[in-house]
């Protein structure tokens, strides 16, 4: 008897992709109609089996299925986040003979990555502008939405503060300080390169560390990312409102449009003119994790799958991408930049303001900056946007009630956000790569 075929992860995760889409569509339509029809307690009893955040205020009757199994994958794959970023890092350093290469990979990283952010600016000035002048984004009717006043507009600069920890045990403990786990783990690395043989009993433990870390990583992707997908597209687009939608109908269609654009010609381009390699590989392995970031609408979950692909099968050596990932998932947030200059050219439009060449400039200054601090995690985006409406501000009631808008129907675009920059992690990794001579093409074309 012939063996079956297995499916491929990619196929797996593409297939729990579209049934999530269908899914998830299915039960907003029902929601829709029930809310309709006068069903609401119909519909509040299938999102408290099914769907509800049981962790929410209010939910103590929830059963919430679909939230549970999303956020145990969701939460095993974070587990394993700042481990696995200080041992690759750590053992990349340590094992660098020449220490002068660090430097030259660190800036050339930095520099790919500003570029990019840069160019997704401009791209993103370009499109809001055009849709604004074409008077798309008119003023919109928000007087059923109850104003957000934000977060607090913090200054966007205190990203530097956060690279050194006053806390060593404080940065351990906290998913959302990897550029701090960064810095530590460089210094170590550098520590343990500088003592060479005076170390070998923890540099052996951080090798073992990471293959059981390996390991791990391994099972939970192969054998619970398909399901995982598949649950967590349904819940979002479940209990997805579509209230608000038609009012910000302009604003939706351009950001998709433009982080399609820019995710599907712009990477492209980047692995064509920076490292002169064919496209088309590059595109058919890292769909994969496009697919798994969009999912979980969050770097850091993805950043795993990423590494895995970056690696095995785009012939990455393990030293690069240790290194430019990690810090990539931190800093390199095109996506997030090209997001937040639309939303905020939105913003200004619909509540009044004046859009100038000038205005879009100095918000994608401040979108730049503030990119470069957000969180890998679900939402920071569009909280963060608030820091870009303050600095230009834009913080009258309309401005406000457009902001509480953004924020309502901002999830999907945000899961799309997520993949251009997990993309963009992984076209910067295989760059930085080719240019030392530490790339296998051979992987990179089977």
């Amino acid at each position: 008897m012939k063996e079956k075929k297995k499916l491929s992860l990619a196929v797996k995760m593409l297939f729990s992709l579209l049934f999530g889409l269908i899914a998830g569509g299915i039960f907003m339509v029902l929601r829709e109609n029930l809310l309709t029809n006068g069903h609401t307690e119909t519909w509040n009893t299938i999102n408290r089996i099914l769907f509800q955040d049981i962790s929410a205020e209010n939910a103590g009757n929830a059963i919430g299925i679909f939230y549970i199994i999303g956020q145990l994958f969701v939460n095993a794959l974070q587990l394993i986040i700042i481990p696995m970023v200080f041992t690759s890092i750590t053992l990349a350093i340590c094992t660098m003979k020449d220490t002068k290469k660090l430097g030259r990979i660190s800036t050339k990283t930095i520099l790919i990555f500003l570029l990019t952010t840069v160019c997704a600016l401009i791209f993103a000035g370009v499109v809001g502008m055009s849709v604004y002048r074409s008077g798309a984004f008119n003023p919109i009717n928000v007087n059923n939405l109850a104003p957000s006043t934000g977060s607090v507009g913090a200054n966007p600069l205190n990203i530097i503060l956060s690279v050194v920890p006053n806390n060593i045990i404080s940065a351990f403990s906290n998913n959302g300080k990897v550029l701090s786990i960064v810095f530590i783990a460089v210094c170590i690395g550098l520590a343990i390169n500088h003592l060479h043989s005076q170390i070998q009993v923890f540099h052996r433990l951080l090798e073992e560390i990471n293959k059981i870390i390996t390991v791990c990583l391994s099972f939970v992707i192969n054998k619970f990312a398909p399901i995982a997908i598949f649950v967590l597209l349904t819940r979002t687009f479940a209990i997805y409102g579509i209230d608000y939608l038609k009012p910000a109908l302009a604003y939706v269609i351009t950001a998709v449009l433009a982080l399609f654009v820019y995710l599907l010609i712009g990477y492209p381009i980047y692995i064509r003119l920076l490292a002169k390699l064919n496209p088309i590989p590059f595109v058919k392995k890292i769909a994969k994790v496009a697919l798994f970031g969009f999912s979980t609408s969050s770097s850091a979950a993805a950043f795993p799958l990423n590494k895995k692909t970056t690696v095995e099968e785009l012939g990455v050596h393990d030293e690069i991408a240790s290194f430019t990932l990690p810090l990539g998932m931190t800093i390199n947030m095109d996506g997030t930049a090209i997001m937040q200059v639309i939303a905020a050219i939105f913003i200004a439009a619909s509540s009044g303001y004046e859009v100038s060449f000038t205005s879009i400039g100095i918000i994608a200054v401040l979108a730049l900056v503030s990119s470069i601090g957000t969180p890998a995690a679900p939402g920071a985006g569009a909280v963060i946007l608030f820091t870009i409406l303050t600095g230009m501000g834009y913080t009258n009631d309309a401005a406000l009630l457009a902001y509480s808008l953004i924020l309502a129907i901002n999830r999907p675009i945000e899961m799309l956000v997520t993949s251009l920059n997990v993309v963009g992690d992984s076209a910067t990794s295989i760059i930085v790569s080719k240019s030392e001579n530490q790339f296998d093409q051979d992987t990179y074309n089977h």
